[in-house]
């Protein structure tokens, strides 16, 4: 297995909770191809500046190296501790109400976004919108 060097990485967070790893985990391992396509498009090559990689909210949040790194945590605070934790702290750049919610901060001083649904197909739903509408330019701050 290769060394992996924290300071490369963009995280995205699942919870550590069974509804999580049946639901948002393959969202996430999706959500990490697409940012891979991205990073080749803009580098044209394998060799990119930041590694997307699939890690749950109990490693994340006793790993303080970790908290410098960009993020995407998908699902809601119920079963997402690092949602839960940037709920009070990210600005909502889409909300359907009753349906789904996208926070980040739009202007991405801020490189940390909390993606989620009310259920499931919810939160695939949102997973889509961060693709079409956030992702390209996340990932662009994400290879500063």
């Amino acid at each position: 297995m290769p060394d992996i060097d924290i300071d490369k990485l963009m995280l995205i967070v699942v919870g550590a909770h069974l509804k999580a790893e049946a639901g948002d985990r393959p969202l996430a391992y999706r959500l990490v191809e697409s940012i891979q396509e991205r990073l080749h498009q803009l580098t044209n090559s394998t060799d990119w500046p930041v590694t997307p990689l699939v890690c749950t909210d109990v490693w994340y949040l006793n790993n303080e190296d970790s908290h410098k790194r960009p993020l995407i945590s998908i699902g809601g605070p119920g079963v997402n501790a690092v949602s839960g934790y940037l709920y009070q702290r990210l600005p909502t750049a889409l909300a359907v109400e009753d349906q789904l919610v996208i926070q980040l901060d739009v202007e991405l001083h801020d490189l940390r976004c909390a993606v989620w649904g009310m259920d499931h197909r919810h939160t695939a739903a949102a997973i889509e919108l961060l693709e079409k509408k956030y992702l390209p330019d996340f990932v662009k701050a994400a290879m500063k």
